[in-house]
């Protein structure tokens, strides 16, 4: 199950570099993550101030 990052994200871009798949890319309106690519190890979530990035439901 991939990680989403829901309308909390503030576009810090903390996440970004984070990612060891490079999956989160930056997007109009705030950060998203690539479900195809997302393996699932939750490092986005722990660095997010706004605690926006969830498990896909």
């Amino acid at each position: 199950m991939a990680y989403v990052i829901n309308h909390q994200c503030i576009s810090c871009g903390a996440c970004e570099p984070e990612c060891p798949v490079e999956s989160i890319y930056e997007g109009v309106m705030q950060y998203n993550i690539d479900p195809d690519t997302c393996i699932d190890c939750g490092i986005c979530t722990e660095v997010c101030p706004m605690e926006a990035i969830h498990p896909e439901m």
